[in-house]
């Protein structure tokens, strides 16, 4: 796509959303001109992508599949006094799927890594420079903007991968250890993802976003000593902060960046407000976008603001969950979250995919 051309369709933002979106567009729509432009120097994100099966809507699973790299049959659960193995479906894309997928889709000319995008405009972009490109439409799929319109808690972690001197033995992830009884809803999350291969993450839920790294990475040392871990190397380290919805102005949030600008991701509100995770919505918007014929901004923006709105109000019980969380005392929290994720296995599958029934919420309610 030639700078200054009107033709096609450029994706500003080259994380899950956006590295999505084009990836996509590259396998279902071949016929459309399009042009990735990312601000680091790789596509996808940073971040293991773990979720439920169940998550995934079987329209979207063509674009999901390719790029998963490991499952699971279930998980673990340990409380103070009380662990449980639960049986599920879970899977894992790799950190790095998205980015080679799409550089084996893509054309060369199709995408630009390490370009700093200075404005996303309905049918163009502003690189820093002053290089202007031109297109049909723009979507903004670059991460989370202004949150200040919406009310929030935050999910978030330190994450560090591990090589063992020998084989762990954990057949499945141990999706929630909290037997510290830490005083706050603080635990520790170990995910399998080779024999030797550990990632382990410190995972808190908190009124505020930020994390402090270094204490982070205390919990986690003292955690390899207790597991028999600590001669492991360290491979990687990641810091993720998951906003989880609990309110706000939505029509706002979606308004700012660009009244008439398309977005996508977090920067569009795609994302779950009582996990924060955002894989589902990323598959289903970027299913969605192969679907549509008129690549215009007006018509792109049209129709993910629907589509996010819609979302908004659908998922006003989930920011139920995520506001008894945060409205309970901290030295209590983790006991909600215990009695949430000790109901039955279906509920929380559901809950997670976003498909709660009424019988499903008549239980959460009574926690």
């Amino acid at each position: 796509m030639a700078t200054g051309k009107r033709d096609g369709l450029l994706i500003a933002g080259g994380g899950l959303a956006g590295g999505l979106a084009a990836l996509a567009m590259a396998r279902a729509r071949p016929d459309v001109p399009i042009l990735l432009v990312e601000e680091g120097e790789a596509f996808g994100g940073e971040h293991n992508l773990a979720f439920f099966e169940s998550d995934i809507d079987e329209p979207d699973r063509w674009l999901a599949e390719p790029l998963i790299g490991k499952r699971w049959p279930g998980y673990y659960l340990a409380f103070p006094g009380r662990t449980r193995k639960v049986k599920a479906d879970l899977a894992c894309i790799a950190p790095d799927a998205i980015h080679k997928a799409v550089l084996e889709m893509l054309r060369p000319d199709q995408y630009r890594l390490g370009a700093r995008i200075v404005a996303v405009r309905e049918n163009g972009l502003i690189l820093q420079g002053g290089e202007k490109i031109a297109a049909d439409g723009a979507i903004d799929a670059r991460g989370a903007a202004n949150l200040s319109m919406l009310e929030l808690g935050w999910a978030k972690s330190l994450a560090r991968e591990y090589r063992l001197k020998q084989p762990h033995g954990l057949d499945r992830p141990l999706l929630v250890d909290a037997t510290e009884g830490a005083a706050a809803a603080r635990f520790m999350r170990c995910w399998p993802i080779g024999e030797d291969r550990m990632l382990i993450e410190d995972v808190q839920l908190s009124e505020l976003p930020g994390l402090d790294e270094e204490e982070a990475g205390k919990r986690i040392d003292a955690y390899l000593g207790r597991r028999g871990w600590a001669k492991a190397k360290r491979e990687r380290e990641t810091v993720a902060t998951l906003p989880l919805a609990i309110g706000g102005d939505f029509p706002s949030f979606w308004r700012v960046g660009g009244a008439r600008v398309a977005k996508l991701g977090l920067r569009g509100g795609f994302f779950h407000p009582a996990t924060g995770h955002s894989l589902p919505d990323a598959l289903a918007t970027a299913t969605l976008l192969t679907q549509q014929q008129d690549f215009t901004g007006a018509a792109l923006h049209d129709l993910f603001e629907s589509l996010a709105t819609a979302l908004w109000r659908k998922r006003d019980f989930y920011r139920g969950i995520s506001k008894t969380m945060f409205e309970t005392a901290p030295a209590d929290r983790l006991g909600y979250f215990e009695r949430l994720n000790s109901l039955d296995p279906g509920v929380m599958a559901r809950l997670h995919g976003g498909r709660s029934t009424l019988l499903d919420r008549r239980r959460i309610a009574r926690l």
